[in-house]
């Protein structure tokens, strides 16, 4: 009996911005990664993302600014992860017993929201929905265990975003446990500056022997993020954002930076500091999510 099933011919899905609520280094290893605790909560706010069938062995990437993208930088083609990681998939696929069909192709469009160098997760995210939707489009099947083990070689963040989950992260932030984290609304704000991770983490005054927690501690908002103080020393316009929405409510800054937040229990409060934002900062409203509705996608 024949199937009726039609093959994917594309997918559109959101790559989403993520928060650090919180951030403490506890050590550092001998290959130079840090070990961190930290919580990942996913945002319904990110860059969109569509993936279409293309000619074997052509893969492509075309970046639309959306009219919310705000950087000093253009979003680069060569190297870019979205790349990376669409190549280290069809490498795999080239390896298994699908390989006789050729080299896949696939057409990749994205409308980039996220800024770069704000400790948003933007690259990872765009990374890690690539690997999930091309296993999708190419048919492969692969568990997200797999997606993981293939994401994680490309940067630490990306598994979280393919496990599609607001997370406890230890570790370097592979180390997941899932957490619901409630409903609730966030602001966040970017200053005019894209801070580098590299030079964060490389910093000799970075705290990095911060004690061990419990979920529980963090859940008494006994935390902090341990990269805030060296951020704000080295990009002075972090400290200008964080001391104006210091002012009106607990601001916290996400990652390495640049990005700050607040929470907000609901969007017209959010969206009312917002409308008040000085004309050198840039930022959005979006609600925190506990799970990505992958099981929406089309079968």
């Amino acid at each position: 009996m024949s199937s009726n099933k039609q093959p994917i011919e594309s997918i559109q899905l959101l790559a989403p911005a993520k928060l650090n609520l919180f951030l403490h280094i506890t050590g550092r290893r001998e290959d130079g990664y840090h070990q961190i605790q930290t919580v990942f909560q996913m945002l319904n706010y990110g860059d969109q993302m569509k993936f279409e069938m293309a000619p074997a062995g052509n893969i492509s990437l075309h970046v639309e600014q959306h009219q919310d993208f705000h950087s000093a930088e253009a979003v680069p083609l060569h190297n870019n992860l979205v790349i990376q990681a669409a190549d280290a998939l069809a490498a795999r696929l080239a390896e298994g017993s699908l390989s006789a069909k050729g080299s896949p192709g696939a057409r990749i469009t994205l409308q980039k929201r996220i800024p770069m160098g704000a400790g948003l997760g933007g690259g990872s995210s765009d990374a890690a929905i690539t690997l999930v939707a091309l296993n999708k489009l190419w048919s492969m099947n692969l568990g997200l265990d797999e997606l993981c083990e293939i994401g994680g070689k490309l940067g630490a963040d990306v598994p979280v975003f393919i496990r599609g989950k607001s997370a406890w992260g230890e570790g370097i932030g592979d180390q997941l446990q899932p957490l619901e984290l409630g409903h609730c609304w966030y602001l966040v704000i970017t200053p005019p500056c894209a801070v580098a991770t590299s030079k964060i983490f490389s910093n000799e005054h970075l705290t990095r022997n911060s004690p061990a927690i419990k979920i529980a501690a963090f859940l008494a908002a006994g935390t902090r993020n341990d990269c805030e103080s060296v951020t704000r020393k080295l990009y002075p316009e972090v400290d200008e954002a964080l001391n104006w929405l210091g002012q009106i409510t607990e601001a916290r800054m996400t990652g390495t930076g640049s990005s700050i937040f607040a929470r907000f229990a609901e969007k017209a409060e959010a969206e009312k500091v917002l409308s008040n934002l000085p004309t050198n900062l840039k930022g959005f409203v979006a609600e925190g999510i506990d799970s990505l509705e992958h099981s929406s996608w089309p079968a």
